[in-house]
C-alpha cells in the first residue's frame, strides 16, 4: 500500500511538472527557443527632424551605420578584427578581444560609421559581420539655440532640451530583420528572413524664427564680449500669442561637438537659464506695478494713483526702518515732482513703493498671481522654475514696498517676458510655447493653437501703460533703445545681486524689456546681462542690445516706419 502511494505521489509530481512546463512556462520556453534559433538586426527608426517656423531645418539626420559582429558566425576572428580595425580606425587587439568573448551572441563594433566605410567593409565579405542604419543628429546652426534644442544620447534618445521634451514624438519605433541560425548562431542555408519595418519619428515645427534667432545670437555675443559679463540671455516673443521667436543663452556650446567628457562644463553650458534660473528683476518689474495701479485706478479704487497724480519730489521713504531711495540719489541726480509716466521715465523707486503700499498686499498679490508670478508659465520645456514670491501671510510693509520696485522677489526671465507682454498687448496672458506644430508626411504643419490663460488688465489700462513705456524710450532711461520712425516702448532695470543673504559688492544684473510697435506690439525682447564689468546700468548695457535686435527684425521682416 505504501509503495502504491509513493508511486502515485511521484506520478502526480511528474504530471504537475509537465503541466507547469506546458501551461505556465511554455511561453517563456518558446521565447528562449526562438532566441536560440533566430538572430535579429535592428532597423533603426529615423528620428524626426526639427524645423523653425519657416521650414528651415534646425536638427536633422545624416545617414550613418552601426556595425555588429556575431562571434559564433566568424570563421577567422583575427582576420575579422584586423579588417574592422583598419576600416573604422579601431584598436585591432580590442576588437579581437570583444569578438572572442564566450557566451556573447552579438557585439557592437562601432556606431555612426559613414557610408564610405561601410562600402569598404562590405568589399571584404567577412562572415558574421552585419550593419544597420542608425541616426547621427546634425544641427544646422551649431551653437545657435543649443540650450533649447538640446541633444541626444549615442543611441539617439533625447536627453536634454526639446530633444528630450518631445522625444516620444521624435523617436519613432524601431523595426528588425529576423533570420534563422543554427544553435551556435551561424546563419543557416536558405535561412528564412522576416522584415519588420521601422516607424519613423514625427518631425516638428518650432515657433522659433531662425533669422531672428541668429540676429539675437550675434547681438548677445557682442554684449557678452564688450561687457565682460558672466553670462547673457535674451528672449524674443510675439506678444499677441506668446510664441517664442528667439531664445539665447551665452556662453554656449556646439551641438555638433558636444563636450560629453566634461560633465560639469556640459551641465553649465546646456542650462537654459532664461527658463530654469531665477533672479531679482529690479526696475523692469515696475512695469507690472504700474499696470496694477492703472487698472485699479480705472476700476475706481481710491487707493490707486491717477495718471495725473503728482508724486512728491522727496525721493526717500522710510518703511519699517528700511530706507528706500531713488537710484538717482546714488549718482547725485535730481528730478522734480512727477507723474506715474515720469516716475517710469526716471525709474524712481519710492513712487512704486507708494503704489504697492497704498494698494495693499491683498490686492497686489492677487495681481501678481494673475500675472503668473510664483508659478510656472507652462512653457513646453522641462525644469521651468516657479520663481520666488514671499508667502502673502509673511509679507511685511517693507517687503511689499520693495516688491513694488522689483526687489524681494525673484522671477525667471520667461515669467517676466510673459508678464510684460500681457501688460502691453491688451491684457491677454497666453501660455508661452516653443512648439508650432507637427509636420505631416507631405510637409504641411498641423499648427498648435494659442491658449489664452487669463485676462490680467483691461485693454484701456494696457494702452495707457504702453504709451507711458514709449515715453521711457523717447525721453527717459530707455533712450538707447530708440529707433527713428518706429514706436518702441520699454523699461530698463539694474538690480544688485545677493550672496549669502547680503548685497554682493559690485555685482549687478542689467536688463531691458522692450517691445514694438508700442501701439500694437508684435515683438518683445527681454535682455539680461549678468555681472557686466565697468558700466552696469541697464540703460547703458542692455537697452542698446534690444535696439540692435529690433533693427535686425525691421530689416528681416521689411517693416516700414510709421508716417
Amino acid at each position: 500500500m505504501s509503495v502504491s502511494l509513493a508511486i502515485a505521489f511521484i506520478f502526480c509530481i511528474i504530471i504537475g511538472r509537465f503541466f507547469y512546463i506546458q501551461a505556465v512556462w511554455g511561453d517563456e520556453l518558446v521565447i528562449r527557443a526562438t532566441d536560440q534559433w533566430n538572430r535579429e538586426i535592428p532597423v533603426i527608426a529615423s528620428r524626426g527632424e526639427i524645423y523653425d517656423r519657416n521650414g528651415l531645418v534646425l536638427a536633422g539626420n545624416s545617414n550613418t551605420y552601426t556595425v555588429y559582429v556575431r562571434p559564433n558566425a566568424v570563421t577567422d576572428k583575427a582576420y575579422c578584427a584586423t579588417v574592422l580595425a583598419g576600416v573604422f580606425n579601431l584598436d585591432a587587439d580590442e576588437v579581437l578581444e570583444d569578438i572572442s568573448r564566450k557566451g556573447v551572441s552579438e557585439v557592437t563594433v562601432t556606431r555612426h560609421a559613414p557610408h564610405d566605410s561601410i562600402v569598404e567593409m562590405i568589399s571584404h565579405n567577412i562572415d558574421g559581420v552585419y550593419y544597420a542604419r542608425d541616426n547621427t543628429r546634425q544641427y544646422t546652426y551649431g551653437e545657435a539655440l543649443c540650450q533649447v534644442l538640446g541633444f541626444t544620447s549615442v543611441d539617439g534618445t533625447g536627453i536634454s532640451g526639446l530633444e528630450k521634451y518631445y522625444n516620444s514624438l521624435l523617436s519613432g519605433e524601431n523595426g528588425e530583420i529576423l533570420y534563422t541560425t543554427d544553435i551556435v548562431g551561424v546563419e543557416t542555408e536558405n535561412a528564412a528572413i522576416v522584415y519588420s519595418p521601422a516607424s519613423d519619428g514625427s518631425s516638428i515645427s518650432l515657433t522659433i524664427d531662425a533669422d531672428i534667432q541668429l540676429a539675437a545670437e550675434q547681438a548677445m555675443r557682442e554684449v557678452y564680449a564688450s561687457s565682460n559679463a558672466k553670462s547673457v540671455s535674451c528672449i524674443v516673443l510675439d506678444p499677441q500669442n506668446f510664441e517664442i521667436l528667439a531664445l539665447v543663452n551665452y556662453p554656449s556650446y556646439d551641438l555638433n561637438d558636444i563636450p560629453r567628457d566634461d560633465s560639469e562644463a556640459l551641465n553649465s553650458l546646456s542650462r537654459n537659464k532664461a527658463v530654469v534660473d531665477i533672479y531679482e528683476p529690479g526696475s523692469t518689474f515696475k512695469v507690472i506695478t504700474a499696470a496694477i495701479n492703472i487698472e485699479e485706478y480705472l476700476n475706481g479704487n481710491s487707493s490707486a494713483f491717477s495718471p495725473s497724480y503728482i508724486f512728491n519730489s522727496s525721493r526717500t521713504r522710510l518703511v519699517d526702518g528700511t530706507t528706500i531711495k531713488c537710484w538717482s540719489d546714488h549718482r547725485n541726480g535730481k528730478h522734480s515732482n512727477q507723474t506715474l509716466a515720469q516716475a517710469l521715465n526716471n525709474s524712481c523707486n519710492p513712487c512704486f513703493t507708494d503704489i504697492a503700499l497704498s494698494l495693499g498686499k491683498d490686492t497686489f498679490y492677487e495681481y501678481l498671481s494673475s500675472f503668473g508670478f510664483g508659478n510656472v508659465t507652462g512653457l513646453d520645456f522641462s525644469g521651468e522654475a516657479v520663481g520666488m514670491l514671499l508667502p502673502q501671510s509673511l509679507v511685511r510693509a517693507c517687503d511689499l514696498a520693495r516688491i513694488g520696485f522689483g526687489q524681494t522677489v525673484a522671477v525667471t526671465q520667461i515669467q517676466l517676458a510673459c508678464a510684460v507682454a500681457a501688460a502691453v498687448n491688451g491684457g491677454n496672458y497666453y501660455v508661452p510655447r516653443l512648439l508650432n506644430g507637427i509636420v505631416s508626411s507631405d510637409g504641411t504643419v498641423e499648427q498648435i493653437p494659442a491658449v489664452l490663460k487669463n485676462k490680467v488688465i483691461s485693454e484701456e489700462a494696457s494702452r495707457m501703460l504702453a504709451e507711458m513705456l514709449e515715453g521711457v524710450v523717447t525721453e527717459g532711461s530707455g533712450k538707447n533703445a530708440y529707433i527713428e520712425g518706429y514706436k518702441v516702448g520699454g523699461k530698463t532695470g539694474t538690480a544688485q545681486k545677493y550672496e549669502d543673504g547680503r548685497v554682493a559688492a559690485g555685482k549687478y544684473v542689467s536688463s531691458f524689456v522692450g517691445f514694438f510697435p508700442s501701439d500694437n506690439p508684435r515683438y518683445l525682447a527681454l535682455i539680461t546681462v549678468d555681472e557686466p564689468q565697468g558700466t552696469y546700468y541697464g540703460s547703458a548695457v542692455a537697452a542698446p542690445v534690444a535696439k540692435s535686435i529690433f533693427e535686425d527684425i525691421i530689416a528681416i521682416k521689411n517693416i516700414q516706419p510709421y508716417e
